[in-house]
């Protein structure tokens, strides 16, 4: 029986490294035990001035067309998540469309902040059941440094840069995706708020940046801890008893790279081995949408992930959103 595969994943990371050592250097008011210590964050990845968000997903979605052999021509759908595209107008993923050269594809954006690559992969599983398309390119892929005040140590030492992609079709053969969980609640997405740039700042003036407008904003840091991880919890028993698999069955944990403590909370709450989640926060740090995707495929290529293996995406973003997605490798 036909159901959504997985053909390929790919993803990219900027070469420049910044460590937490550079941010003690550069006098912001932390040390790097301070830092891993809360976050479990020890580098992240920075994209150079000249780096756009499309180039990122540019490298990420080569990767994935590569490992699944197919062609861009094939490709006939390309979705991007992301919260920080080149620019409004075009998408982010009109912009890929033109370094892919993917010209029999249909492009857009898809916005859910950190739950981006869980919805984005939501709307591709629609158009795939639906037979409209073939072949759809899911791609996630932040430039998050630009979006900081690094004098905020609250925020700054958070985030990271990179793109993970991959390669969805309707078939028989192959990683077997299960299903996908969305939610949202825009009455509380104010507790995870990028302010400026949007029709209630525009245009964008001297005093909206003055004010810090343009910045990401983490509102009662406590609070959001404590509703993530919520939604990580719920997002994952949703996945499992909807497909009706013990969790206990779930060979890995790929979430959105929050916080280390978060995963070391859900584990214990879950009675699960923390073991179980695979992260790379600690060397990539949060990259909203892309985070997941670039663990997911790092996973596949370092072989933790093996054929049979339950694998399942829990995720929590600005929006607020949430949600989850099952997969069978």
């Amino acid at each position: 029986m036909e159901s959504i595969r997985i053909l390929g994943t790919g993803s990219y990371l900027p070469p420049k490294v910044l460590t937490n050592y550079d941010l003690e250097k550069s006098g912001l008011d932390t040390t790097h035990d301070w830092i891993v210590q809360r976050t479990g964050v020890s580098e992240r990845r920075m994209a150079e001035a000249d780096v756009t968000t499309s180039d990122l997903a540019y490298e990420a979605s080569r990767n994935a067309l590569k490992m699944a052999g197919k062609k861009v021509e094939d490709v006939d759908l390309i979705i991007v998540a992301t919260i920080t595209p080149d620019t409004c107008c075009p998408s982010a993923a009109n912009w890929l469309q033109a370094k892919l050269n993917a010209t029999r594809a249909v492009t857009f954006d898809v916005t859910a902040a950190c739950s981006g690559f869980i919805f984005a992969l939501n709307v591709a599983e629609q158009y795939l059941k639906n037979k409209t398309v073939k072949n759809v390119l899911v791609v996630a892929a932040e430039v998050m440094t630009r979006t900081l005040n690094w004098k905020d140590r609250t925020t700054c030492i958070l985030w990271g840069d990179g793109a993970g992609a991959a390669l969805l079709t309707l078939g028989t053969e192959g990683p077997e995706l299960l299903s996908t969980h969305l939610h949202t609640d825009g009455a509380n997405g104010q507790d995870l708020l990028l302010p400026g740039g949007g029709s209630k700042t525009t245009p964008i003036t001297h005093a909206s940046v003055d004010q810090g407008l343009h910045y990401l904003n983490m509102i009662e840091a406590n609070l959001s801890f404590r509703v993530a991880v919520r939604g990580f919890m719920d997002g994952i028993k949703e996945a499992a008893e909807f497909n009706r698999v013990p969790i206990e069955d779930i060979k890995w944990f790929i979430p959105h790279q929050a916080n280390i403590r978060m995963f070391q909370h859900l584990a214990k709450s879950l009675k699960i081995p923390f073991e179980k989640f695979y992260l790379t926060l600690q060397k990539y740090g949060n990259i909203s949408s892309a985070s997941c995707a670039i663990a997911l495929d790092e996973a596949v290529r370092d072989g933790s992930i093996q054929p049979n293996d339950l694998i399942c995406l829990p995720v929590f973003g600005g929006g607020l959103t949430w949600g989850s997605a099952l997969m069978r490798w």
